[in-house]
């Protein structure tokens, strides 16, 4: 009962809350405006894959070639014993789908008696090992590597087929994860399930294959994550690494459990192993060792477990004890678990409010938390949900996720900190939270305060439906603000504004975060103005709009040839309206650098806002001077005259550019101090400490 009334209260409150934010939305931007916003909302989908499915080799041969490297980057190095179509199709798999990687090919062959030794001779490209004895699995891959040439070394069974990109995409979990030691692919059956998405190891020496016989598509294994260890069908690391360390160790010969124990060895030496989704390996498992742990060779797994155990019998005491919810095991490393709920799915090259919750969550994984994303619409959105998965966010959405109050319900217990991005979205699972999640910090972060922005709005054209809209929305951010542990806002302004609005809430400030990149061509090498922001927000139309009209007229007559480039997602008709020979509308761009690095100067003309301007900062971290309203620099502990220029009034604001076009030296001061303001304010490393100090690590 208590469920049911659950799940009736969230669908209550959503449905509520659509008709509160339709109502607000066409007093603000009208039927057309809103139906737009809507389409955009709910734009995405659900995520539909067929599945694949590969049959058994055929055992038909005939001569073919691999494109083997003489200076490799990695050595593949797979080990054999009989089976040969297994280890044509392998083989044929990685002709089939050789990437721009270099790498060679080293197959050893374990004394096979079938037709191993003489087709393998047939087939160009790679090395060949044949064992002068039988050495099992484990010798056979210490032998390989023996000879290995490449920088990295990777452990292939012969009874796989990879797919395309798979050995770029364990690669770039090195190039960024400083602290990866040795990476795991996503091992699929034949028949289209998922074998494993990294392994568990429990307290008694016994694992688990995350994810065994489920979907691989499903959420819960597509993203990049931390694991005990990886199976070694398909292992990656570098080779100074895997001899530093011994290489396999032979106490577990012939075969079993010496994967299991590089891991551990990994993690000893003060790294990390990862388990990559982006890496496929259809993995026929047991072909040459068989499926019984009670005969052949798979006998071993039982037998290597007690080696494995009396070996690292102190580190096992820290792993998850047998009986621990699968899905807790896998995430045991995490030193808290976040759930992130915001609207839709960020988009960080199109918005500053999507910017700040990507550069948030990616403060939140460098200090070893496991996040757990949630958009309202639930929307899987092509390349925006892939990029949060990289970062290792597990993404939750269509069809795996239907159900919100069933997440709260199953997987509330678990979540140390639950973070509601904007009012709307906290409306509708701030009560979800509270009844499934006892332990859980509740964290409001309101991005901006949106009644403020609103009531600015609404002075600024003297309406008063907007005004009333604004009442509206004060009312119900206090109330969601109230029933949370803290709030966060973006400036110490909007601090101020809510200890007098809302005394008694207890708020904090988490502000900006960007990446400073600095100042990489000087002032003489620059031309032209720059105007950044996304159009579905009407902040942003306004000011380019009252720019056009009012300012750029006066800066034309001082400086003819200026022009005013304008970068955007959702250009609307009245932006696009403006463009002529000296206002040229980009629209979106996919890389924003380029128009940093060439620009002169950038222009924040807002005249009604909240938060702290997205567009500003990052200007700055650029090394690029800005000129900018009071409005767009509220909060943001700048000196006028020293890191930006300000100016109210369209005269002002004119003078402003023109003096700032023409006096190199103010350019360089504004451009140096810039820089330096984003460092202290609004850097990786300042955000780092107000969320260490949010979250109570």
């Amino acid at each position: 009962m208590r469920d049911q009334r659950a799940a009736w209260g969230y669908r209550t409150h959503h449905a509520l809350n659509q008709v509160r934010r339709l109502r607000g939305s066409l007093a603000r931007h009208g039927i057309r405006g809103t139906w737009n916003r809507l389409l955009r909302e709910v734009r995405g989908t659900s995520r539909h894959v067929v599945r694949e499915t590969w049959p058994d080799p055929s055992e038909q041969f005939s001569p073919f070639s691999v494109p083997g490297n003489a200076e490799p980057q990695v050595s593949i190095i797979i080990p054999v014993h009989n089976k040969f179509a297994y280890t044509a199709a392998c083989l044929r798999s990685l002709a089939a789908h050789a990437g721009p990687t270099p790498f060679e090919v080293i197959v050893v062959d374990d004394l096979s008696t079938d037709s191993t030794e003489q087709r393998l001779g047939q087939i160009d490209g790679i090395r060949v090992l044949r064992n002068a004895e039988n050495l099992g699995f484990v010798g056979s891959c210490n032998a390989g590597a023996g000879i290995a040439r490449g920088e990295y070394v990777l452990f292939l069974n012969n009874d796989t087929l990879v797919t395309p990109g798979w050995l770029e995409a364990l690669l770039r979990c090195f190039e960024e994860a400083p602290d990866a030691g040795l990476v795991g692919a996503r091992l699929i059956y034949p028949d289209g399930r998922l074998q494993e998405a990294g392994g568990i190891i429990f307290s008694d020496g016994s694992g688990w294959n995350y994810g065994r016989f489920e979907d691989p598509e499903d959420s819960a294994y597509e993203f990049l994550r931390e694991v005990d260890y990886c199976s070694g069908a398909a292992i990656l690391l570098p080779r100074v690494l895997f001899e530093r360390l011994g290489r396999f160790d032979s106490r577990y010969a012939p075969a079993y459990y010496e994967d299991t124990d590089l891991a551990f060895a990994v993690r000893a030496a003060g790294l990390k192993v990862y388990y990559q989704p982006r890496s496929r390996v259809v993995h026929f498992e047991g072909i040459t060792a068989g499926t019984d742990t009670g005969s052949g060779m798979k006998r071993y797994q039982v037998v290597n477990q007690a080696k494995f155990l009396d070996k690292w019998s102190d580190a096992l005491r820290m792993q998850p004890k047998p009986g621990t919810p699968i899905h807790v095991a896998a995430s045991h490393r995490a030193s808290r678990r976040i759930l992130i709920i915001d609207a839709v799915t960020p988009m960080p090259d199109q918005d500053s409010g999507s910017l700040r919750m990507v550069n948030l969550m990616r403060v939140l994984r460098r200090n070893g938390c496991h996040v757990v994303f949630m958009a309202s619409n639930r929307a899987w959105t092509e390349g925006y949900t892939q990029d949060l998965q990289a970062l290792g966010v597990e993404v939750l959405y269509h069809p795996f996720n239907n159900d919100p109050a069933a997440l709260f319900r199953e997987r509330g217990a678990e979540f140390d900190a639950i973070l509601l991005s904007r009012h709307y979205v906290a409306a509708e699972f701030v009560g979800l939270a509270r009844m499934y999640a006892p332990k859980a910090r509740l964290v409001f972060d309101t991005v901006d305060l949106h009644y403020l922005r609103e009531q600015r709005a609404a002075e600024l054209e003297g309406r008063a439906d907007l005004a009333r809209e604004s009442e509206r929305t004060r009312a119900q951010e206090i109330s969601i603000m109230r029933a949370c542990d803290v709030t966060l806002v973006v400036s110490p302004v909007e601090k101020e504004i809510l200890a007098n609005d809302a005394p008694g809430v207890a708020v904090d400030v988490l502000s900006n975060v960007h990446e400073v990149y600095g100042c990489r061509r000087p002032y003489q090498e620059r031309r032209d103005l720059l105007f950044v922001g996304g159009f579905q927000h009407p902040p942003n139309s306004d000011a380019v709009l009252w720019f056009a009209r009012e300012i750029f007229p006066r800066v034309l007559e001082r400086i003819p040839d200026l022009r005013l480039n304008v970068i955007g997602s959702k250009v609307t008709p009245a932006i696009q309206a403006l463009a002529s020979e000296n206002l040229i509308v980009h629209g979106f761009v996919d890389d924003i650098a380029p128009a940093m690095d060439s620009a002169r100067i950038s222009i924040a003309p807002l005249r009604y806002g909240a938060g702290v301007k997205g567009k500003v900062n990052m200007a700055m971290s650029y090394g690029l001077p800005v000129v900018a309203t009071p409005m767009a620099v509220e909060g943001m502990h700048v000196r006028p005259g020293e890191e930006v220029l300000v100016a109210t009034e369209a005269d002002a604001f004119a003078q402003a550019i023109v003096e700032l076009h023409g006096n190199e030296a103010l350019w360089n001061r504004l451009s140096a101090n810039g820089l330096a303001n984003v460092r202290e304010h609004f850097s990786f490393e300042a955000a780092e400490k107000a969320i260490r100090r949010i979250i109570g690590f």
